[in-house]
């Protein structure tokens, strides 16, 4: 195991290095849980799978499955204005995409 270093920047951000996400297959967008260990020195990232109809996936753990409603409801009222506000941009983009597709 090869150890990287990164810096923590002064809003709280970190690059996972680009060789590390190949090998784990993390990909853009990608939702991400922290686990922090009882000593309070080590975390774990962990990729979570949300889906809108978990019961039909096959998964081989079942605790980390969320809904995409239970996922948005945890989230801060904040942090749910700014995921209503990209996910109306995506929607947007799409219905401009398929007008001028057809024009």
């Amino acid at each position: 195991m090869t150890k990287l270093y990164r810096v923590l920047g002064k809003r709280g951000r970190i690059t996972i290095p680009f060789e590390i996400r190949q090998r784990v297959g993390f990909t853009y967008n990608d939702v991400l849980s922290f686990t922090e260990s009882p000593d309070g020195r080590t975390v774990t990232v962990k990729r979570e799978k949300i889906c809108d109809n978990c019961a039909a996936t096959k998964t081989a753990d079942k605790e980390t499955e969320m809904t995409l409603e239970d996922f948005l409801d945890s989230l801060s009222a904040e942090q749910q204005r700014v995921a209503l506000v990209h996910l109306s941009v995506k929607w947007a983009e799409q219905k401009a995409g398929g007008h001028n597709a057809g024009a």
